[in-house]
């Protein structure tokens, strides 16, 4: 597995424990759907929450939740909804964000929660 790869689950991994030792049940990583991928689905206080995690070795270049940019956001609510249909829940969303900075455990956890709402598409 490439190096970046290897980053990027360890990342999620610490996302993911990070998620649980602050009350989220944890429903799905890595859910996929013919192209479409949810990193982390969770649920907190009866609201589904969607978390797409990002990881970087550091921050020289820009901040990891900058690289979620308007494409990335319609791909996750595409794929939120589809996460919805297919398991037939009826709740409210929230859409967050994690970062994990470092090069290796343990990393820079930060917690953007309702990071973006779903756009208007037209």
């Amino acid at each position: 597995m490439a190096t970046h790869n290897v980053l990027g689950r360890a990342g999620e991994d610490a996302a993911a424990a990070y998620l649980q030792q602050n009350g989220y049940t944890i429903r799905h990583r890595n859910w996929r759907k013919n192209h479409l991928e949810l990193d982390i689905v969770a649920m907190k206080a009866g609201e589904l929450v969607v978390v797409e995690v990002k990881t970087r070795a550091d921050t020289a270049y820009k901040e990891p939740h900058e690289a979620v940019d308007r494409r990335k956001i319609r791909r996750i609510v595409i794929a939120a909804d589809a996460y919805m249909k297919h398991f037939n829940i009826d709740a409210t969303v929230r859409f967050d964000i994690i970062t994990a900075v470092g090069a290796a455990v343990p990393f820079r956890i930060e917690h953007i929660p309702s990071a973006f709402y779903p756009p208007m598409f037209g």
